[in-house]
């Protein structure tokens, strides 16, 4: 018989440390000291007092812990617990070839000698249906080049994985819409572009074959969970509204972008468009109204990877799409007017797109936090309180090809350590501000050679920081470093900026209201700034918007293949989102 959570609250604590045997491997004083904070407002509640209490624990019983545990398909300290043996049984690892078995032992082997204690990792994965071997050896691998500090870690996270996947099956509580989200990620990410599809990486660019599918998809699934209208609109945002019963009621608008960074993640904007489809799915099928209609948009673009139209899906609906942006053609020499009018849309119907913000209550947001922050707290939602100010650059820098072995150092000129220079003066003075953020992601040499000196050299410039002025000092700093450098070393260079977007503060009342949903789940509250740029930057230019976060696995890696969330903490997240829309239900007044 499934426990409950007012067996949990109420009864003996020795009562309930039976029921929970094997919670924690061979080391149930970690739940014994979490039971001192009860009453627990729910299931998630009890999974962080067990956080705490482990955190505060210091190092040596941390270790202790660790080393409870077996190795994988390998020895245990002490007699595996049933649910270990489970665990292990269901990934496969009790049913190891010879040569999985021997992998297995000497990663085992060089693991330990490494960092003293055995490898931890919740098996039964992120939708808690169980990890494939390769995938478990993957991570095996790959983890053991992680530092020290950065394992223990990742050994703890795992642990209290490990144990929110046990609590669910000893109370018989399992995410369902979270599985639902998270599968709708994965049949999503089946669509990849050309040149990456064939290595297994998800890439999608706008206007791509892969692109279009992505929102044919996305318009049937809304018209699956219940939307009243769905439609692709003339820049290929997917647009899905489920409708008020009163015809004139404003509207509560949310959603993210479908498009992805090359080789990048399954859930950096996918996330903030399905979770509230789940939503609709759920008030779809009780037959539930909103006193507002509820517009979900998957915008088409904003990661600026095939042209230089960084947030053109956002932009067009508050009526920033630049009609100059037509005439910009991608690497293959495709212009953004020929993709279009290949993909059916009609350029002369995107004025129309623009919003009248009059009819909108605000904008909200879900998405994956893409940092380490909730991850290492170990807290599943965060609520953003600003989302930073960023400018973007291309650059060229010119130099002078020549020999590499009979040009004298001293009269070179090389475009690229030119840009080297430039790069370490930007990792130093972002550095200075202490929350500002400065990258060159690209730097590269045309048609270099390993014996000739750089005559040119191509790069970027990504710039952020917390407020509009601070962005600017920085800004202002590096163009100004630029110059110096290229007159020092007698180079010319070329520098256009493509993006500006000013820092979005979010919207007092709104972030309020993202805050009483995550305290009605009985998770910590956490306010924190996104120093990435999202879809609610663009909204904010016209209407109040507020962001929810989502902890995201493996360090809170993001624009990475290892991009990863559970399907508990998306459950959290259709929760927080399902309190935000019944409580505007039943308390939604004039703003």
């Amino acid at each position: 018989m499934p426990l409950t959570l007012a067996f949990l609250n109420t009864a003996p604590q020795h009562e309930v440390l039976q029921q929970l045997p094997g919670l924690y491997e061979h080391s149930p004083w970690i739940a014994e000291k979490a039971l001192c904070a009860r009453p627990f407002a729910s299931l998630a509640a009890f999974k962080y007092a067990m956080v705490q209490v482990l955190g505060e624990a210091g190092t040596q019983a941390q270790l202790d812990l660790i080393r409870a545990h077996p190795e994988l398909a390998g020895k245990a300290v002490e007699p595996l617990t049933a649910e270990s043996s489970h665990e292990q049984n269901q990934a496969g690892l009790t049913r190891c070839t010879p040569q999985e078995l021997a992998q297995l032992q000497q990663l085992n082997a060089d693991y330990g000698q490494k960092f003293g204690f055995p490898f931890i990792l919740a098996v039964r994965g992120p939708r808690g249906a169980g990890l494939r071997k390769q995938e478990i050896i993957d991570t095996f691998v790959r983890r053991l080049r992680n530092p020290a500090d950065f394992e223990h870690a990742e050994a703890l996270r795992n642990i209290h994985r490990i144990v929110e996947i046990r609590l669910n099956d000893a109370f018989d509580t399992h995410p369902a819409q979270g599985n639902t989200v998270w599968d709708w990620q994965e049949d999503l990410s089946v669509h990849t572009d050309p040149g990456y599809a064939e290595h297994g990486q998800l890439t999608v660019t706008y206007l791509t074959d892969a692109h279009r599918a992505c929102a044919t998809q996305i318009a049937q699934r809304m018209r699956d969970c219940g939307f009243d209208t769905v439609q692709i609109d003339a820049v290929g945002n997917v647009v899905g509204r489920y409708l008020a019963a009163t015809p004139d009621a404003k509207t509560l608008l949310t959603g993210s972008h479908y498009d992805t960074v090359r080789n990048g993640g399954k859930y950096d904007g996918r996330l903030g468009i399905f979770v509230p489809m789940a939503c609709v799915q759920a008030l779809s099928s009780q037959g539930k109204r909103l006193p507002f209609h509820f517009e979900v948009v998957g915008f088409a673009e904003e990661e600026g990877q095939r042209y230089k139209a960084t947030f053109l899906g956002s932009g067009a609906l508050i009526g920033h799409f630049n009609p100059s942006w037509l005439d910009q053609t991608d690497v293959d020499g495709i212009s953004m007017r020929t993709a279009m009018a290949h993909a059916g849309l009609q350029v002369n119907d995107i004025p129309a797109l623009q919003r009248n913000p009059a009819d909108y209550l605000g904008f909200v947001e879900v998405h994956i936090e893409q940092g380490p922050v909730l991850n290492e707290l170990d807290i599943p939602l965060g609520i953003v309180t600003s989302i930073n100010g960023s400018v973007r650059y291309t650059g060229e820098v010119l130099g002078v090809a020549c020999h590499a072995g009979t040009t004298p150092m001293n009269r070179r000129r090389d475009a690229a350590t030119a840009v080297a220079e430039l790069a370490l003066y930007v990792e130093q003075r972002a550095g200075q501000d202490g929350d500002s953020v400065g990258t060159v992601g690209m730097l590269q040499v045309p048609n270099g050679s390993i014996n000739v000196v750089p005559g040119q050299c191509n790069f970027s410039l990504d710039l952020r920081a917390p407020n509009n002025a601070q962005r600017d000092a920085l800004a202002n700093d590096v163009l100004a470093q630029l110059q110096s450098i290229c007159d020092r070393r007698g180079l010319r260079y070329t520098l256009e900026e493509t993006m500006r977007a000013a820092a979005a503060p979010s919207a007092p009342l709104w972030q309020q209201r993202w805050e009483a949903a995550v305290e009605s789940l009985g998770v910590p509250l956490h306010r924190m700034p996104s120093g990435a740029g999202h879809d609610a930057m663009k909204l904010h230019e016209v209407m109040p918007q507020a962001m929810l976060f989502v902890r995201g696995q493996n360090a809170g890696i993001s624009h990475n293949p290892l991009e990863s969330s559970t399907a508990d903490d998306m459950q959290l997240a259709v929760d927080a989102f399902s309190h935000l829309l019944n409580h505007l239900l039943n308390n939604l007044s004039p703003d």
